[in-house]
């Protein structure tokens, strides 16, 4: 028997049975583990060992409610690392977002974590997750979660919140705005200092290799152009002003070729109606006395009385004994966009709650909502104004 035949029949593991896998693994920056990496997408493709993995994630999530210790956030971190060992490709089953978005939303009213960078490092892959997603990004805007962040505080004695914030709004073509941010960072003195200095350094070096456009031009840029109701796309709305333009520039040159003297319209009628009303009228009609005072005066003259001695003159209403008052109008709510009250707790432990008794459709569901909107959940006066 040669080696080969004799390897394969032993069924030995070799560490490289994820290369038989086709799913997508998301990288961490910290590296994966390839044992747990193996075992994690073997259980995906066996319904018993899967069913093992939500278990162990409901279990995790319990232990987010049970928690008595000092440290609340750990056991959040806890499960936020083993969701993404246990589930390499992320997507919506994973419940990840919900995961991130749950924990975020548990301690941003807290003082005690608003300076953790444990507790920053959670807002920033939030951000970022999605980009294994079918979206560039994790939300539709994440400029609204920088602007979050910035508004209540949080992680902003942290390079990396500048360097984050700098590098998403160069990913949007606003120079000056990533430029400026990362400035207020080295002027705020954010830790470590040298690490945000050579990312400045870096980000100018980005920049001078960059074609000169002013930031003006950029915002012009993205703005789309409304056409009828509808809201055309970068390139469509750039077209549609070129051929706008051209259009009134062709117009403009055939008005001044084909431009005539005005005439001027002379109805020879008018002349002999302004002779005709020019001669006086002897009519009786005419005015030829002044007459007195009381003739000329047009105005109500009548002399003041006491308001309270005059009464307005009513119809008698016959009254019915023991009426019903009127039934008041009732005003149409309509119930998906009723805003229904939320009880924030604490720590908001109802949200991990309600997160267990989520199964995979309703997850999806919810990730997808969070997507259009990553601070649908927050209370009204938590966001930026």
């Amino acid at each position: 028997m040669d080696p080969e035949t004799e390897f394969l029949s032993s069924k030995r593991q070799t560490g490289n049975e994820w290369e038989l896998f086709k799913e997508n693994v998301r990288p961490l920056k910290r590296g994966r583990k390839v044992d747990l990496l193996n075992h994690a997408l073997k259980a995906h493709t066996n319904d018993q060992l899967k069913k093992s993995l939500l278990e162990n994630r409901r279990r995790l999530i319990e232990a987010i409610d049970e928690y008595q210790g000092d440290d609340p956030l750990q056991p959040w971190l806890d499960c936020i690392k083993w969701v993404q060992e246990a589930f390499p490709p992320g997507g919506d089953f994973s419940g990840l977002v919900l995961i991130y978005e749950q924990c975020v939303r548990a301690f941003w009213h807290s003082d005690r974590y608003k300076d953790d960078l444990r507790y920053l490092k959670v807002w920033l892959e939030y951000v970022v997750f999605g980009k294994w997603c079918l979206q560039a990004e994790h939300c539709s805007d994440a400029e609204v979660i920088y602007s979050f962040l910035d508004a209540n505080d949080i992680g902003k004695t942290h390079s990396a919140y500048y360097i984050a914030y700098a590098l998403h709004m160069e990913s949007k073509s606003k120079m000056k705005a990533a430029n400026d941010i990362l400035n207020l960072g080295i002027s705020s003195n954010a830790q470590p200092i040298e690490k945000l200095r050579d990312a400045y350094k870096k980000f100018l070096a980005r920049s001078m290799r960059r074609p000169n456009a002013t930031e003006e031009e950029l915002k012009e840029d993205d703005l789309p152009v409304r056409s009828f109701g509808t809201v055309l796309a970068r390139g469509e709305s750039q077209r549609q002003a070129v051929k706008t333009f051209e259009l009134g520039r062709n117009k403009l040159k055939q008005d001044q070729v084909h431009r005539t003297p005005l005439s001027i319209y002379n109805d020879t009628n008018m002349d002999v109606m302004r002779g005709h009303h020019s001669k006086p009228s002897t009519g009786s009609n005419s005015w030829h006395t002044l007459g007195g005072r009381a003739e000329r005066n047009k105005e109500n003259n009548a002399m003041p009385a006491k308001w309270t001695s005059h009464k307005i003159p009513q119809r008698p209403v016959p009254r019915i004994v023991g009426a019903v008052a009127s039934a008041q109008i009732e005003v149409f709510v309509d119930e998906e966009c009723e805003e229904k009250p939320k009880v924030h707790d604490e720590k908001d432990r109802t949200s991990s709650l309600q997160l267990r008794e989520l199964d995979g459709r309703n997850i999806k569901k919810e990730t997808e909502l969070l997507r259009e909107n990553p601070l649908r959940n927050f209370p009204s006066n938590s966001l930026p104004r």
